[in-house]
């Protein structure tokens, strides 16, 4: 790829919806070291090392052992659960349970069976606990005692930081004569667990402006293992958490069921997902990226400058999330799901959708009319303005207004306030919801063009030889003044770029810069005019590009690209454009109509003249009559637009 095409890179992403991966550089994860920001962990039959046998069918007992290794020490107790096959407990089953640095309770359906573990176990257990355990140093070890004590051996499981386990009874007799370990063995047929996960990782870009965290959750793809939902449980700390985004993502696109208590949180997910004690229905997901660096671009796409927590997992059914507030929350609890009351569902359901976006001057709201299925008898919905209507269609309602208008308040620092009001029908008393949002303006440069110097109607349209209007502007509460615009640019495929403006001056002809408005709410507008003429060859090209620069004085940049088509009022609204045969054609007849119109008007101009007046006809014409030529520099015309000093 060429050096111009590497910049053209972040634009073409942007054209297939798909985030940069440069934008990630800069947050390089890093394992988090400090008080964990997330309590994680998830369902798997899928243990480090394992295996089963037969060995055990023809003796007086099944064995299982169990050999848990720890990363770090567990404030939860182990939970260890004992279920018998279909035909009950016919035998007396033995549990060798190894955890030497955990607490544990033991469950069994079985009374009868036998435990021998160096666990600190749960007094008030009612089974069978056998003094004598193995003297084994090693994996070996552990194996030929259990051959020499019992006999046989069932199965044998390694697990790092199970949160529980469930033991399911039972043998085979296909499985193997002799249990050998294996890596990564699938336990499926006689194990359940729920591991903790601890290798999370996070990143934060230290010059950014932004508050907003994300926690994205990555399964990693199992072949062998297809998952068509995942259940996720879900608890936030007491107080309100709107300013995080979590992040769900799996290749096979799985149909997501979150169970949500106490989170206001906005999501991002890869496949479908529903809000269970919502309703069924299922909300549309979105296309994230595969990759770690992918999704971490993503991520600061939406305005975060944290990545709280980046955890990759194996492919499971479940997952467990608690998001702490270490201010707050000391000990993690495991999750206790309570249904929201009916005048909280409007509440909910907004915030986990948030269909509001703002730019730095208007705010849009866009709401699928199936996601408010829950919401029965809704009439409208207004702003907190109740002038500012939200226009109705058969699927969506829609509202666009300027941030000055509809009540919206900009008083707190980067965001626009407002309320959506939800208007009910129910019976002959109506009545309304409101529902308090804050919407995030983005602390970046926007680019916009206009066909009038009034500014109102922008456009993506450049129009040959007609004025157009530019306006480049941003938020910048900090200090205003210190953010000045660096430079713009109109490139065209094939020719070099053209410099329009640079530190506040024209730089071509046909350019002028426009006086802005003065900064209101730490927004600053900048505004110039130029004329964009045929180049010389006469060939109009589909597409420009407007590129504009923005910075502060420490050399922090803010950039922005806008494509445009261009416009020609000679050019043919159909792009495929006329075959050959038809230019041909129409080139020869006007030919033959201009030579005959003027062989007509030079037969009438000689019969009606007098002779004496007849004169031959001059080779040159005079001075004012020739033809002058449009220089014009790059792709600007010679003559500017009407020109004042930007303040």
């Amino acid at each position: 790829m060429g050096p111009r095409a590497a910049p053209l890179l972040p634009l073409l992403l942007a054209l297939l919806g798909r985030p940069d991966p440069g934008r990630a550089e800069g947050c390089d994860l890093q394992p988090v070291t400090a008080e964990p920001p997330i309590t994680l962990s998830y369902a798997t039959s899928t243990v480090p090392r394992g295996c089963v046998s037969s060995s055990s069918l023809s003796t007086d007992h099944e064995v299982h052992i169990l050999n848990i290794e720890w990363s770090k020490d567990s404030i939860f107790p182990l939970k260890v659960l004992v279920t018998p096959p279909a035909g009950g407990c016919t035998r007396s089953p033995v549990l060798v349970l190894l955890c030497a640095r955990c607490s544990a309770t033991v469950t069994s359906l079985c009374p009868n069976l036998i435990i021998h573990t160096d666990a600190h176990l749960d007094q008030g257990m009612t089974t069978a606990l056998d003094p004598e355990l193995p003297v084994a140093t090693s994996e070996g070890q552990l194996l030929a005692w259990a051959r020499d004590t019992y006999r046989g051996i069932t199965s044998y499981s390694e697990l790092r930081d199970p949160r529980w386990v469930e033991l399911h009874l039972g043998e085979d007799a296909s499985s193997p004569l002799d249990c050998i370990p294996q890596e990564h063995f699938n336990a499926t047929l006689h194990l359940e667990a729920e591991v903790f996960f601890y290798e999370t990782k996070g990143c934060s870009l230290g010059d950014a402006q932004s508050t907003r965290a994300a926690h994205i959750i990555r399964m990693q793809p199992e072949p062998s293992f297809l998952i068509r939902e995942v259940n996720l449980s879900l608890s936030c700390p007491e107080r309100e958490m709107s300013n995080q985004i979590l992040i769900l993502q799996s290749q096979a696109n799985p149909t997501w069921s979150l169970s949500v208590n106490n989170c206001h949180i906005q999501f991002s997910v890869s496949g479908k997902y529903r809000i269970t004690h919502m309703s069924s229905m299922l909300l549309p997901g979105s296309l994230l990226p595969d990759t770690e660096h992918g999704l971490i671009a993503k991520a600061l796409e939406m305005n975060c400058s944290t990545i709280a927590s980046y955890s990759t997992i194996p492919a499971s059914t479940r997952i467990s999330l608690q998001i702490l507030d270490h201010e707050t929350v000391k000990m993690p609890v495991t999750p206790t799901l309570t249904p929201p009351t009916t005048n909280s569902i409007p509440s909910t359901l907004l915030l986990m959708l948030q269909p509001w976006k703002c730019t730095d001057e208007t705010m849009e709201i866009v709401i699928d009319r199936s996601h408010l299925q829950p919401i029965k008898d809704l009439v409208n919905i207004t702003l907190r303005d109740i002038s500012c209507q939200a226009e109705k269609n058969a699927t969506h309602f829609m509202l666009r207004t300027p941030l000055s208008h509809c009540g919206t308040s900009l008083e707190d620092r980067g965001h626009a306030n407002n309320e959506l009001i939800l208007n009910l029908a129910q019976g002959a008393a109506p009545r309304s919801m409101r529902v308090a949002f804050k919407c995030k303006i983005p602390r970046e440069l926007f680019l916009r063009l206009f066909p009038t110097d009034d500014f109102e109607r922008p456009q993506t349209e450049l129009e040959v030889n007609k004025e157009s209007f530019v306006q480049a502007s941003m938020r910048w509460e900090d200090h205003p003044a210190d953010l000045q615009l660096k430079e713009c640019w109109l490139v065209v495929p094939g020719r070099e770029p053209v410099l329009l403006v640079q530190g506040g001056e024209a730089r071509s002809a046909g350019v002028a810069v426009l006086e802005g408005p003065p900064s209101s709410h730490g927004r600053k507008i900048w505004r110039f005019c130029f004329t964009y003429a045929v180049p010389e060859d006469g060939r109009v090209p589909f597409s420009a590009t407007l590129k504009c620069k923005a910075g502060l004085q420490n050399n922090t940049i803010f950039e922005k690209v806008l494509e445009v088509t261009v416009k020609d009022s000679w050019r043919p609204p159909n792009n495929r454009g006329l075959g050959l045969a038809a230019v041909l054609g129409i080139t020869f007849g006007a030919f033959l109509i201009g030579a005959l119109l003027t062989a007509g008007l030079w037969y009438i101009y000689s019969h009606t003249r007098p002779i004496s007046k007849l004169q031959p006809v001059s080779s040159t014409a005079p001075a004012s009559e020739s033809s002058s030529t449009n220089h014009s520099i790059g792709s600007t015309q010679s003559t500017p637009c009407s020109t004042s000093s930007m303040a």
